[in-house]
């Protein structure tokens, strides 16, 4: 699969000295979604802003479908639609004058009916005749997509999407973000939702101190990373667990009656089934048993905390 988005040694030091950006690399391919992960300050923001031109890098460089941001920047910019973590919009201006306007602005032809399929799609056509102070934040937030839409970019960065939607809202942006996707649009979010990366990004890169600690599938990721954890049910409580079950690091809990082995998805199928081998052997009883995933949440903690 080819990239669309390449990031070279890209980084940012203000004149205060302080680094934004340190020494991204970074391939963003055709048609995926790619979700970047980071506490506040981590560089997110400025990662987006760099790529989209609003930002000028100290090193390094960045193409766009293999145009060059600061060579090419009319070119490149006219790929792109960002959506921006503020709500940035006239409170008297009208749904469709505005996403016609925003539309007009990449030099882009009149095409009322992909303005009307796009308004749509977003479950925006009944406001468009609508000013904007007159909508919800989740309305305006969509508002913001249909601007970011209009010209038909190659490229959709969205920065915090869901910031400040509640959850319905939410669930359904992301069934917007997949329909975006379907239609060979490459979108970059940046978000604080953990679910959000693991219901529907293909990539997942994390952030932290303006370093990219990460980038990877995100159900390699998950297979890599994540760790199970089996939880067992004794029959009978015990009070303390046999010494030649040492070596697998169990935790008993104060009820006598739970043994908890933490492994990691890669090989720890083999250790399992000796486990269970074992427990029997020792005259232990089990009564159920269950094994629970390590979420890409706790994933993304022991990264940043690693990095700190």
């Amino acid at each position: 699969m080819s990239s669309i988005v390449s990031i070279k040694g890209l980084s940012k030091t203000y004149d205060n000295g302080f680094e934004a950006l340190k020494n991204i690399n970074l391939d963003i391919n055709k048609g995926e979604i790619l979700a970047l992960l980071g506490p506040n300050g981590a560089g997110k923001t400025t990662l987006i802003s760099t790529i989209c031109g609003i930002i000028t890098p100290t090193l390094g460089s960045v193409t766009v479908d293999g145009n060059d941001i600061i060579k090419d920047f009319r070119k490149t910019r006219e790929m792109i639609g960002l959506v921006p973590q503020e709500l940035t919009l006239g409170a008297f201006d009208k749904v469709w004058s505005t996403v016609n306007f925003s539309r007009g602005l990449f030099n882009r032809k009149k095409d009322d009916r992909y303005l009307e399929k796009l308004l749509k799609d977003l479950s925006l056509f009944d406001k468009k005749d609508a000013e904007l102070r007159t909508l919800s934040g989740g309305m305006k937030r969509r508002v913001l997509i249909a601007k970011a839409l209009s010209h038909e970019p190659k490229i959709l960065f969205l920065d915090e999407p869901t910031a400040g939607v509640d959850v319905e809202l939410r669930k359904d942006m992301w069934k917007i973000v997949r329909k975006m996707k379907d239609t060979g649009v490459t979108i970059i979010l940046t978000t604080h939702y953990i679910e959000e990366a693991q219901a529907i990004a293909d990539c997942v890169g994390v952030i932290n101190n303006g370093e990219l600690l990460l980038i990877e599938k995100t159900k390699t990721l998950m297979d890599r990373l994540g760790n199970k954890q089996l939880i067992i049910e004794l029959r009978d409580s015990i009070s303390i667990l046999p010494q030649e079950l040492d070596e697998y690091k169990l935790n008993l809990s104060k009820s006598g009656k739970l043994i908890t082995y933490t492994y990691d998805s890669e090989s720890g199928g083999e250790s399992v089934v000796k486990l269970l081998k074992s427990i029997g052997d020792y005259g232990l009883v089990t009564r159920d048993m269950k094994i629970e995933e390590s979420s890409l949440e706790d994933i993304f903690v022991n990264l940043v905390k690693k990095n700190d």
